[in-house]
């Protein structure tokens, strides 16, 4: 990892928690307290069961953050891009990470160590109070995801997947702005990538998607929304 100059005042990621207060009062202090660093693509900065080194925010780049399952199986638990938040699970509550996390692309990461977020949590209510609202969110998100896994069949549990990475990052010339391999598609979907290819084939016959390489674009958005309407987590 690279040491990396991120300045929060020119900023764009108008989403992130640290811009959002950024005009409260005594916030600069704790700006200035902060590490920022360039990851290179595939590169871990969180390895599950490490100490918790405080909170990431991704200022620029694509991360997955991961969870070890059974027999010694990563899955993936969340995405997350410009102005999202990595390592808030376990934080406060534990002394060591419960994910692990990968850079997807070279990423520029800002870190606030658990001496600086804990003294922000303290003495910034509105920060606070948005947090809380966070993890109640991100709560609710974990909830559905166990609801998916145990009602959706294969096929719609693909298709969830393509739609949330779709929302999630966008689409240039007709391709969804992400380079993910099936297998991680699978880890993701909680399936294998046997069954994603399979699931990708039949897709791609039905004309709802194409593929580029590992690239995939997603043609009939509504055809695939409304297969998986009846579970109502779109």
């Amino acid at each position: 990892m690279k040491e990396n100059q991120a300045i929060c005042s020119s900023c764009s990621n108008e989403n992130c928690f640290i811009k959002k207060h950024i005009h409260l009062p005594n916030m600069q202090s704790y700006i200035e307290k902060k590490h920022s660093f360039s990851c290179k693509k595939t590169q871990q900065f969180i390895i599950e069961g490490a100490p918790i080194q405080g909170l990431y925010f991704v200022q620029k780049g694509k991360v997955k953050t991961v969870k070890t399952g059974i027999n010694g199986r990563e899955q993936i638990v969340r995405f997350t891009t410009n102005g999202d938040t990595v390592g808030f699970r376990g934080f406060g509550t534990s002394n060591r990470y419960l994910i692990g996390a990968y850079a997807l692309e070279d990423t520029v990461l800002c870190n606030f160590n658990n001496e600086v977020m804990m003294d922000i949590l303290k003495n910034i209510p509105e920060f606070t109070y948005d947090m809380m609202l966070f993890y109640a969110e991100e709560l609710n998100k974990s909830e559905n995801n166990i609801r998916k896994i145990a009602h959706m069949n294969v096929r719609e549990r693909v298709i969830d997947t393509l739609l949330y990475i779709h929302r999630k990052f966008g689409q240039t010339n007709d391709l969804i702005n992400l380079d993910l391999s099936r297998k991680e598609i699978a880890d993701f979907a909680g399936t294998t990538e046997e069954q994603v290819t399979r699931v990708i084939s039949s897709l791609k016959r039905e004309e709802l998607i194409k593929t580029v390489g590992k690239k995939i674009g997603l043609h009939q958005i509504n055809k695939m929304q409304s297969e998986i309407m009846e579970h109502k987590y779109i």
